[in-house]
């Protein structure tokens, strides 16, 4: 039987009494490059959330890992990128180093680990996603590509299994949008990361994926579909 990373089961959620999302159903396994798609306002990033534990649904189960999110504690499984803060303030004052090593100092399992591991660990975050040499400068003043790896260098710092991305590129060009996909498919193929992102138009990374989850009115039409083994054309 093939490990079931994340599962959700009969999810419904409804704000401000409208209803978002309608017995939701999905499964996504182990090293999957699953692509979450929908126009917008269909609950693409409300589904997200309450996967996270971010939200709670009005009914409906998740599971992370095999275990129901209500039990789930192994937390650094899982890196989540959110959607990209807009116009980041170019003078906000902190280095590159800072933010992807922030987890190292708040996460209970990370915290009390030495300086050199922590600093380890943050340059090879930094490695992974081809910003090594960027350590140093402040976020602010880097471009909306480069923050969005560095973003994914921050969500990477616990080696997790499992990599979420709400429209991470959103606000960014279509050249550094090419780049920042093969980034991901990398992680994915070659690192071995569970990959579910949030997209509305998932024609640039079609040959990418394995799976897709389609939501449709609130609810997820189709279920998963499969495009071959997701290898890049």
């Amino acid at each position: 039987m093939e490990d079931i990373v994340l599962r959700g089961e009969k999810i419904s959620f409804s704000y401000d009494g409208v209803k978002v999302l309608k017995d939701c159903s999905f499964s996504v396994r182990n090293k999957d490059f699953a692509a979450v798609v929908g126009s917008n306002g269909a609950g693409k990033s409300t589904l997200l959330k309450i996967c996270l534990g971010l939200l709670k649904p009005d009914q409906g189960k998740v599971w992370l890992f095999e275990r129901l999110i209500d039990k789930f504690q192994e937390w650094d499984k899982i890196g989540y990128v959110p959607q990209r803060i807009l116009n980041l303030n170019l003078g906000f004052p902190a280095t590159v180093e800072e933010v992807v090593s922030s987890p190292l100092y708040t996460t209970k399992k990370l915290k009390d680990m030495s300086r050199k591991n922590k600093t380890d660990l943050t340059d090879k975050a930094l490695r992974a996603v081809g910003m090594a040499d960027y350590k140093d400068r402040l976020i602010g003043r880097l471009s909306a590509g480069q923050q969005q790896r560095i973003f994914i260098a921050k969500a990477l710092i616990s080696s997790p299994q499992l990599l979420v991305l709400d429209e991470p590129t959103t606000g960014i060009d279509n050249e550094t949008e090419e780049d920042f996909y093969n980034l991901i498919y990398k992680l994915n193929k070659d690192d071995g990361i569970t990959i579910v992102m949030v997209t509305h138009d998932y024609t640039d990374i079609k040959s990418m994926v394995n799976r897709v989850i389609q939501i449709s009115d609130g609810s997820i039409s189709d279920n998963i579909h499969n495009y071959g083994d997701g290898d890049r054309k």
